[in-house]
């Protein structure tokens, strides 16, 4: 029997149609899950939103988002969106808060045809950490945090904020569990952390490539002799350190913690000790250039450290270097780390590095120093 030759075309319509359909998928790029996006001074962060679909956007097609709190679902949003052949970006501004679930979905003449999710976004704190070894993973005793809120940047991805932290130096502990969890605790947001911190440096290799200084820091890897005799750095720290932060973007953190300088004082060779106006004139430049590298004046916790082990406690010239910085607007005070004595270091006290009740102090005096900051408006 033969078919209508119309029955037969509408058919074939159909099933093209919903072959189509079938084939239409979103996928997200950004945010990624566990991400926390910095909140802004009016407790709000803008959530790029940026993915790609397997079809060209045509007249008719759009894309939708919604958020989901909680279990409750928010309305589907169709904000301003630019599309580039495949590609889409757009933006959300959400409240401080989080997790949330983000959904996506392609629309075409009206019907979804095709969705996508996150399933973990936040809108909280996010801080950079950097320095030598007490700012990285060479704590006596690797930690995790108890809030799952609590998160760490790996590059494109974040995950939970169990030590060792991604991006910096060490397969020990760091302070940034327990942190983590003192802030969450005090500002109910999530708190991620980009660490940076690369042990056994002195503040002279932290500096941008190029930068010159009289005499060397004990270790030579990242610094070079030149023909004069003078020194200068090879940048590569200081480069990794702008890298690592640039993509987060302008306002994208909320502050750099700097814990640094017991390579710089009271060094076993004394040619290799920097002299305090040295130090300050080098962390100065390092804070200088960094900010002009991502293009926006970040703010600067500095802390008080210069501690080696018992007797050799504390470095007047380099501490002074660093109290003279905060004094002077550049930087903002950090935690007097030198105070961490006795059983809060490593190895029964003998150490230069914290133990596990060490670090977990060293986490308090960040938040003594932090949260006051935060509640005065944190700029």
């Amino acid at each position: 029997m033969r078919l209508p030759s119309l029955f037969v075309a509408c058919v074939a319509t159909v099933a093209l149609r919903s072959t189509v359909a079938a084939a239409a998928a979103i996928s997200i790029s950004q945010p990624v899950d566990l991400q926390v996006v910095q909140r802004a001074a009016d407790g709000r962060g803008r959530v790029t939103v940026a993915g790609a679909l397997t079809e060209v956007v045509e007249d008719g097609n759009t894309v939708e988002v919604r958020v989901v709190d909680g279990g409750t679902a928010g309305e589907w949003q169709r904000p301003e969106t630019q599309f580039e052949g495949r590609s889409f970006r757009t933006a959300l501004s959400l409240p401080a808060g989080g997790w949330y679930r983000l959904e996506c979905r392609l629309v075409r003449d009206e019907q979804p045809v095709a969705e996508s999710a996150v399933g973990r976004i936040g809108v909280g704190e996010v801080f950079v950490v950097a320095g030598q070894s007490n700012s990285a993973n060479h704590g006596e005793g690797r930690n995790r945090p108890r809030s799952d809120r609590v998160v760490t940047c790996e590059g494109r991805t974040w995950r939970l904020a169990e030590d060792p932290q991604p991006g910096a130096s060490g397969g020990g502990g760091s302070f940034m569990p327990a942190l983590g969890d003192m802030l969450v605790e005090a500002l109910d947001v999530p708190v991620g952390f980009v660490a940076c911190g690369i042990g056994a440096t002195s503040v002279r290799e932290w500096l941008p490539k190029g930068e010159r200084f009289p005499n060397p820091p004990t270790l030579e890897g990242n610094v070079r002799r030149l023909p004069d005799g003078s020194w200068e750095s090879n940048g590569q720290p200081f480069a990794a350190f702008v890298a690592r932060i640039k993509p987060l973007g302008p306002q994208g953190f909320r502050a750099v913690l700097w814990h640094q300088g017991e390579s710089d004082a009271n060094q076993a060779d004394p040619t290799r000790t920097l002299a305090g106006p040295l130090y300050r004139a080098s962390l100065e430049t390092v804070i200088r250039e960094s900010r002009r590298e991502i293009g926006w004046d970040a703010p600067w916790f500095v802390a008080q450290a210069s501690y080696h082990v018992p007797g050799d406690e504390a470095s007047p010239d380099i501490r002074e270097a660093q109290a003279s910085i905060c004094r002077d607007g550049i930087a903002l005070a950090g935690p007097d780390s030198d105070a961490l004595k006795g059983d809060l270091r490593e190895a029964g006290g003998k150490g230069v590095h914290f133990s596990v009740k060490g670090l977990r102090e060293h986490a308090a005096r960040w938040a003594e120093k932090i949260l006051p900051w935060l509640r005065d408006g944190g700029r």
